[in-house]
């Protein structure tokens, strides 16, 4: 079993992120599941959110204690919370950032193996192509070139399956493939 954990801000769209992966998933035959955990239910509040996929039935129903995958899309929540709280050796790590990972000071990279930490600009490709700075879909878009757990095409899907504007679908769409080839590309040379 694959186990994401979605950290963000509450406006951001950390929930539909997950639910938007757990289709993916779904629609490359897979099963998954998608949950949010909420604290203080405001804009700008700390928000969590949850996604397991596997080849087989998910029973569990438990927030993600031990995830296999770490999607931030506020990286100012690493010095208000602790983020890699049970965060798996060998895991992936995906930060919201137009920083390098040095510029950051995150320490868990230094026990990360090479290139299962990355950051994308993922809030600028939104405002680029959504016009508003919501990172979510980019962040699939570079979490499927990443870890390969799903595929663009599926996520594209997904996407299109969660908005009923076209318009407003197509440039999510948008911004979660110029994350995913900008990933790609990084993942590609390394």
């Amino acid at each position: 079993m694959f186990q994401v954990r979605i950290h963000g801000r509450g406006g951001q769209g950390v929930v539909t992120a997950a639910e938007v992966l757990s289709v993916a998933a779904y629609l490359e035959g897979k099963h998954a599941q998608a949950f949010p955990s909420f604290g203080s239910e405001r804009k700008g509040a700390p928000v969590v959110a949850f996604c397991r996929i596997d080849d087989k039935e998910i029973r569990l129903r438990e927030p993600i204690l031990e995830p296999d995958a770490l999607i931030v899309q506020d990286p100012t929540l690493f010095k208000a919370i602790d983020v890699c709280q049970g965060f798996k050796p060998g895991g992936y790590l995906l930060v919201n950032s137009n920083r390098s990972l040095s510029e950051l000071h995150l320490d868990v990279v230094k026990q990360m193996p090479a290139g299962h930490v990355l950051t994308v600009p993922a809030s600028e490709l939104a405002l680029k192509h959504i016009g508003r700075p919501l990172p979510n879909a980019a962040l699939l878009g570079a979490f499927a070139a990443l870890t390969g757990i799903v595929h663009l095409k599926s996520v594209v899907a997904a996407i299109r399956d969660a908005f009923e504007s076209e318009k407003i679908a197509n440039a999510n769409v948008a911004a979660a493939t110029a994350a995913h080839d900008a990933i790609a590309s990084v993942t590609a040379a390394a």
